[in-house]
Parts: structure tokens; sequence; C-alpha cells
């Protein structure tokens, strides 16, 4: 694995429940990627290859417009190895899960 990310997408929409909804399409989305990926409070951290991972982030500024946002604001972190070696998502929050 040469990249790991973690997105947090926020779109400007009216509600509380809105802002779930279209958040809960943007995972839905992630999740039929086939990535190994994990759902925190905060952000959705996703592991695999580097342009497949961009394109992801493209995809879910998409599918918050086209879910019905006005707009959409997302902050992501990127960890990058060309060859290889990111620590995974598994390594780097195992001993913290109960």
């Amino acid at each position: 694995m040469e990249a790991s990310i973690a997105i947090q997408v926020l779109p400007k929409v009216e509600s509380t429940e809105e802002t779930i909804r279209i958040v809960d399409e943007v995972i839905a989305y992630i999740a039929s990627t086939g990535l190994n990926y994990q759902v925190g409070a905060f952000e959705t951290s996703i592991e695999g290859e580097f342009d497949t991972l961009m394109e992801i982030i493209k995809q879910c500024q998409l599918i918050a417009i086209k879910s019905g946002a006005s707009g959409v604001s997302s902050y992501i972190k990127i960890a990058y190895r060309p060859e290889g070696g990111v620590l995974g998502i598994e390594e780097k929050t195992k001993k913290h899960q109960h």
C-alpha cells in the first residue's frame, strides 16, 4: 500500500438531518469501492493506491453535490510513500479499539 487518506466531508445544507443523509451517501460510496476503510466520529480513513484515493476524494465532492448540497467543504489528510510502506489503519488503531 502506498497511500492512506482521511477525509471529512462537510456538505452545505440547511439541517443536521440533511448533513447526515449526505454524509451517509458519501460513506456508502466509499464502502462500494472495496478498499479498506474505517469510519470515525469526524472523518473516514481509507487506504490504497494513490491515484485511486485521489479519484475517491473527487467523487466524494461530486456525490455530496448530486445528493443535494449547494456546496461542500472537505478536509483531507494524505500519507503517501511511492515505494510503499505507509502504516495501515489497523496498525494505527488496533490497540485503541475496545
